[in-house]
C-alpha cells in the first residue's frame, strides 16, 4: 500500500474518491468536496488548505482516504478550540497551522476514515491514521483533529492515544408519525400550544411554502439561496466562506440530495432553507430571509423540515450545531465527539485535564436537558 498527500482533490479521479465513500454520504462525496474547492470556498487564502491523505493499493486504486486540511485559523469547524490556541500562544508556541480531518463548514457526524470495500479494514485504518500522525510530526503541525467522526471511530482513535471531546447537538427523531399533528400530540401541552401558535402566526401573515428538490432545482433557486445565506451572514456579522459558485455547483451536482424549502409572500420569495438528504436522514444547513416575519425562522427551518421528514418517512432531522431553543420544538440532545492529538506533551496533558472536566460538564448538561424534555411524561394526558 502506498500513502500519498494530495493538495487538490481535483488531482484524484472522482470515481476513485467515491469508491472509498462507500455509504454515499453526501458531505464526504467528491461532488461536495470538489465543489468547495472549485468555487474557491476553500484553498488559497481561505485558511483551509487541502491535504487529502490517500492510500493506493498495488493497482493504483484508492483503498482509503482522509479528508484532511491544513488550517490557519479555527473558523468554520464547530469544534471550538480558540482557548487552546491562546494557551499555545501564551507558552510562546504556534498553534497554527494545524491539521484537521473534517468536512469544511459542516457539523455533521459521519465516517472520517474512508475505506473502500474489499480491503482489510484494520490495515487501512491503521495505515491512514499513522500516516496522518507521521505527516503532522514531519511537517511540525501543532496538532491533528478529527471532527465529528462516528462513535466507532472515536473509540478507535481513543485507543490510539487521542483525546476525545464531547459536545451536544439537538436532533429530531421520527417516531413513525403519520402527520405533524400526531407529532404535536406527543408533546406537553405548553410546548404543543407554543408550536401551534408559531405555525398559526406564519400562516396568518399570508406566507406560503414550497419544497424544491431533484431536477426541479434551477440556477435561480440556488442564487436565491446564496443571497439568503449572505443575509444571515451579514445579520450575525460573520464571514461568508461560501461563494455563489459553490451554491451553483451544488445545485448542478447534488440536486438529488438537496431539499430546498422556500417561503413566499404575495408571490415573492422571502426566505429559504437548504437541507441535504442522505438516505433517511435530513440535515439542515443554511437559511436566510430578506425581511423579518414573526416565527418565520422556526417554520422555514424546523417545522417545514419536520413535515417533510414525516411525509417522506425519514427517520431523523439534524438541524445543525448548537441551538438549545430547538429543545422546546421537539429536538432532543445527542452527543457528538471529536478526537485530538497534540504534538507538545505538556500542553497535551493540560488539554487532557480540561477535557476531563468538560466531559463531566457535558454529561451533566445532557442530564439537565433530558429533564426538560418537551414530550409528555407518563402522568400527562393533555
Amino acid at each position: 500500500m502506498l500513502v500519498k498527500i494530495y493538495q487538490s482533490l481535483l488531482d484524484i479521479p472522482a470515481k476513485q474518491w467515491d469508491r472509498v465513500n462507500v455509504d454515499g454520504n453526501p458531505f464526504t462525496s467528491y461532488a461536495f468536496l470538489s465543489s468547495l474547492e472549485e468555487s474557491a470556498s476553500i484553498g488559497n487564502k481561505t485558511g483551509w488548505l487541502p491535504r487529502y491523505l490517500v492510500m493506493h493499493d498495488e493497482s493504483g486504486n484508492l483503498a482509503g482516504a482522509l479528508p484532511m486540511y491544513e488550517k490557519h485559523h479555527s473558523w468554520g469547524e464547530y469544534v471550538f478550540d480558540w482557548a487552546w490556541a491562546n494557551a499555545w500562544q501564551q507558552c510562546g508556541l504556534a498553534y497554527y497551522p494545524k491539521l484537521i480531518v473534517a468536512v469544511p463548514f459542516s457539523p455533521v457526524s459521519g465516517q472520517r476514515i474512508l475505506i473502500a470495500d474489499g480491503y482489510a479494514k484494520e490495515q487501512v485504518i491503521n495505515g491512514l491514521h499513522q500516516a496522518a500522525i507521521d505527516f503532522a510530526k514531519e511537517a511540525s503541525y501543532s496538532s491533528l483533529h478529527y471532527l465529528f467522526p462516528t462513535n466507532d471511530e472515536c473509540s478507535y482513535l481513543q485507543q490510539q492515544g487521542l483525546q476525545v471531546r464531547h459536545d451536544v447537538q439537538f436532533h429530531w427523531d421520527n417516531r413513525n408519525y403519520q402527520g405533524f399533528q400526531e407529532f404535536l400530540s406527543t408533546m406537553s401541552s405548553r410546548k404543543r400550544k407554543k408550536i401551534a401558535r408559531e405555525r398559526r402566526r406564519v400562516s396568518e401573515q399570508g406566507i406560503e411554502f414550497n419544497v424544491v428538490s431533484g431536477q426541479e432545482i434551477s440556477a435561480v433557486n440556488m442564487q436565491n439561496m446564496y443571497e439568503f445565506y449572505l443575509s444571515t451572514i451579514m445579520a450575525h456579522g460573520s464571514h461568508a466562506y461560501l461563494s455563489s459558485r459553490f451554491f451553483q455547483l451544488l445545485g448542478q451536482r447534488m440536486a438529488d440530495n438537496i431539499v430546498l424549502i422556500e417561503a413566499h409572500y404575495q408571490g415573492d420569495i422571502i426566505a429559504a432553507a437548504l437541507n441535504i438528504r442522505h438516505e433517511d436522514v435530513l440535515y439542515g444547513r443554511y437559511w436566510g430571509c430578506n425581511e423579518e416575519y414573526h416565527s418565520l425562522h422556526f417554520e422555514t427551518c424546523y417545522y417545514q423540515a419536520i413535515d417533510y421528514c414525516i411525509n417522506n418517512s425519514l427517520s431523523r432531522f439534524e438541524g445543525g450545531a448548537q441551538g438549545e431553543h430547538k429543545l422546546s420544538r421537539g429536538f432532543l440532545p445527542s452527543i457528538t465527539c471529536s478526537a485530538h492529538w497534540m504534538a507538545d506533551e505538556k500542553l497535551s496533558s493540560a488539554i487532557s485535564d480540561f477535557l476531563d472536566r468538560e466531559k463531566a460538564h457535558v454529561a451533566h448538561y445532557q442530564q439537565l436537558l433530558d429533564q426538560r424534555s418537551p414530550f409528555k411524561d407518563d402522568n400527562e394526558n393533555g
